[in-house]
């Protein structure tokens, strides 16, 4: 990522700085996270680990991290907006949270993603080895009202 762009963006981990509206309305249309209820996205927001990606006081990124800070480390809900991506902020964005000082003792990290294996492979992420070892319980009706 070039300086210029740098010095025009900054992540931040505070909370109170998250545009909730904006992040419910991305997730809500989402692969992953379609038809999220709004009171879902706070009850996530305040229970990880969160990072917003600004232009000034514009948020245009986010991620959350859900994590005991010591053993694991599941990185959900990352994204950009749009009219943001192509400019290196997404690469820039996870270093960051993979670098993160309160992170570093993290010895096994998760994520899920549908479509962007080559950038996280940039950050050593690969398939699982035995992926018989993962198991899931998914329960697919939870957002239905």
């Amino acid at each position: 990522m070039n300086q210029e762009l740098k010095h025009k963006f900054y992540i931040s981990t505070d909370k109170s700085k998250l545009d909730i509206k904006m992040i419910h309305n991305f997730l809500d249309t989402s692969y992953w996270a379609a038809n999220i209820p709004l009171a879902i996205v706070e009850k996530s927001v305040q229970n990880s680990l969160c990072f917003g990606l600004y232009e000034d006081s514009q948020q245009v990124g986010f991620a959350r991290v859900i994590t005991d800070y010591a053993t694991s480390a599941l990185l959900k809900d990352v994204f950009i907006l749009e009219l943001y991506r192509g400019q290196g902020l997404g690469k820039w964005f996870v270093q960051y949270i993979l670098e993160y000082p309160e992170l570093q003792e993290v010895q096994r990290w998760l994520l899920g993603t549908k479509g962007a294996h080559g950038l996280y492979r940039k950050y050593g992420f690969e398939n699982l080895a035995v992926p018989e070892r993962i198991m899931i319980r998914l329960n697919p009706h939870v957002y239905e009202v």
